[in-house]
């Protein structure tokens, strides 16, 4: 059976190609629209054991216009519940939604071991970082971005650092960012010293994280500067509020080429059996079963679903993955990169519009009869 449907695609090899081809290029862009939607999903989504709350300036969005004293960070560790407090000055070149953004994050040297528990230094060293004052450990995601290596300088909003490292990071946050010390970015960035963007703060227990917001946001609340601590899903969802909408837009392109998938394929076999017709009387004469015919039919559907199918995910794939892409926003990030689940659910949906598109044609193809087929043009 399988022998018989290769045979018959091969028979029209332009159209099977092009059929082929425009189901590869759609199954491209809304796997590609599904990774988008999976990135987002996956940096904005509430964990149940999450313990990290981010504290910023009151009714204040970018880097730029939230100004914290460094000091806030003593009383903030006092808080019951509160596991550990990090002081960060961020300078991002773009506030604005953009996929080319530099993130620099100022941090306390001392702070540094509790961060870098969970990297992977692939260049350089941590210790390179902690001899110069100017140097940054850059994620891995920037700096094949930027084309940087280890011991080179790069400049971007005004800041001149030397790479000190390249850090590689399972949290998406880290992966586009360079930190450098703290003094030395608050100096740079004309800020001065004792002033920071925000406060990264773990808690003990994530029972806690919503009461222990609330009483640090109650300790400065009648303070020169108030704050704003939100868990840090919750803060990225808030702060890439048009990444999130732009990305949702989106998936009524992915519909749309559901729709283009369909159409194809079902257009191609239409005329297949459309040319086939004499045939099908011929083989209903010499003992094929309607039934047969028709999945016949279904099956070259099938085929030129999961081929185009198969192409065209690889390709968003590869695509993605070698591209590293990702959308930041006020200093924070969103990744896309393709997973083996969106790999999958391409495939997936491939054979089953595949399936689709082939019934139509195979039902009116399995109820000719064969006199009136002998007859047909």
């Amino acid at each position: 059976m399988l022998s018989l449907v290769i045979k018959q695609l091969i028979r029209r090899p332009m159209r099977t190609l092009l059929t082929i081809a425009g189901v590869a290029a759609a199954m491209f862009l809304f796997v590609t629209v599904q990774t988008l939607q999976h990135g987002v999903a996956e940096a904005t989504r509430s964990r149940a054991g999450e313990t990290a709350l981010i504290v910023y300036r009151e009714n204040r969005f970018c880097p730029a216009a939230s100004r914290l004293p460094e000091y806030y960070g003593d009383r903030i560790a006092e808080v019951p519940g509160v596991k550990e407090v990090v002081p960060m000055k961020i300078v991002v070149n773009n506030c604005r939604a953009s996929l080319d953004v530099v993130t620099f994050r100022g941090v306390p040297e001392s702070d540094l071991p509790r961060l870098a528990a969970g990297w992977k230094v692939i260049e350089g060293s941590l210790d390179e970082w902690s001899r110069r004052s100017d140097s940054a450990l850059v994620g891995e995601y920037l700096a094949l971005r930027r084309g940087v290596r280890a011991g080179q300088s790069f400049v971007a909003s005004g800041v001149t650092v030397t790479v000190a490292g390249i850090i590689r990071s399972d949290a998406a946050q880290d992966q586009n960012v360079a930190y450098v010390h703290l003094p030395f970015l608050q100096q740079a960035s004309r800020v001065g010293l004792g002033i920071v963007t925000q406060f990264n703060v773990k808690v003990s227990d994530p029972a806690e994280l919503e009461s222990v917001a609330r009483a640090i946001d109650d300790q400065f609340r009648h303070e020169a500067d108030p704050t704003t601590t939100r868990a840090e899903t919750a803060f990225i969802a808030q702060a890439g509020a048009d990444i999130v909408e732009l990305v949702g837009f989106t998936k009524y392109l992915a519909w749309g080429c559901l729709a283009a998938v369909l159409g194809l394929i079902a257009n191609a076999i239409v005329l297949s059996v459309q040319d086939r017709v004499k045939e099908h009387a011929i083989l209903q004469t010499i003992g094929f079963r309607s039934g047969l015919i028709a999945r016949l039919i279904v099956a070259e559907s099938l085929v030129m679903g999961l081929v185009g199918g198969a192409l065209g995910s690889l390709a968003a794939w590869a695509f993605m993955h070698l591209g590293r892409f990702s959308l930041s926003t006020e200093g924070l990030s969103v990744n896309f990169g393709a997973s083996a689940q969106v790999l999958a659910l391409g495939l997936l949906i491939s054979a089953g519009v595949g399936i689709v598109a082939g019934l139509v044609p195979a039902l009116r193809a399995s109820r000719g009869e064969i006199a009136s087929n002998f007859r047909a043009v």
